[in-house]
């Protein structure tokens, strides 16, 4: 038992935080604001981060020269790492997430050590379509836990959110809230449990007899 555990004084979490979506009055930025308030409100510290700081050239093999990481990439590891969790609010583009995140998350994925390993993640949307943008996250979940990320089983999808938001900028429906804050205070208590009472490391083998090379290693 380490001293913090003794006393009983633990370092809150901190969560990294941002909407995927570049447009100013974006419904996934006001989702991830709400968030923002949740978390705060349950004792955590939170890193609120702008999609337009993570964006990235195309990716393409060949810029990377001398270990070369365009700044987007370089900003993104950065706040993963210094982060326990991350909880990303993405809108959905025709059934799937923004090539904007998927090329940021790409690029970051070349860093070694890579950085979305063993991470705690929660996804979330917010769409005027009946089914809230949760396509999208079906497909944003196919990288990160290819990348080792520990995404959270429980995804939230806000559906018909251009009606959906007060004037205040909470949800409306008093039921829908209580399910979105309990869904990000789970969530909390996971990162939590896994950052003061870590278990032993288990190693993470993607396929059975995979033998392991650096040119398609990816979670290490």
């Amino acid at each position: 038992m380490n001293e913090q555990q003794k006393t009983g004084k633990m370092d809150p979490i901190r969560i990294l935080v941002f909407s995927a979506s570049l447009r100013k009055d974006s419904l996934n930025t006001k989702l991830a604001k709400l968030a923002i308030k949740v978390i705060e409100k349950n004792g955590g510290k939170v890193d609120f981060a702008s999609m337009s700081e993570f964006d990235c050239p195309s990716f393409n093999q060949d810029l990377e020269v001398n270990d070369f990481h365009p700044a987007g990439a370089i900003a993104f590891r950065q706040r993963i790492l210094e982060s326990d969790a991350f909880i990303i609010a993405s809108p959905e583009y025709n059934g799937s997430m923004p090539g904007i995140l998927k090329n940021s998350i790409d690029w970051v994925s070349r860093f070694r050590p890579q950085p979305f390993n063993e991470r705690h993640a929660l996804l979330m949307s917010a769409s005027p379509s009946m089914g809230g943008g949760n396509h999208g996250l079906w497909s944003l979940r196919t990288p990160l836990v290819k990348l080792g990320t520990d995404v959270f089983s429980a995804m939230f999808s806000l559906a018909t959110a251009h009606t959906a938001f007060t004037a205040e900028g909470t949800i409306a429906d008093e039921t829908l809230t209580k399910r979105f804050e309990s869904n990000i205070v789970a969530f909390m208590q996971l990162v939590e449990a896994a950052k003061h009472y870590p278990s032993m490391k288990k190693a993470w083998v993607e396929f059975l007899g995979e033998k392991t090379d650096p040119a398609t290693e990816r979670v290490e």
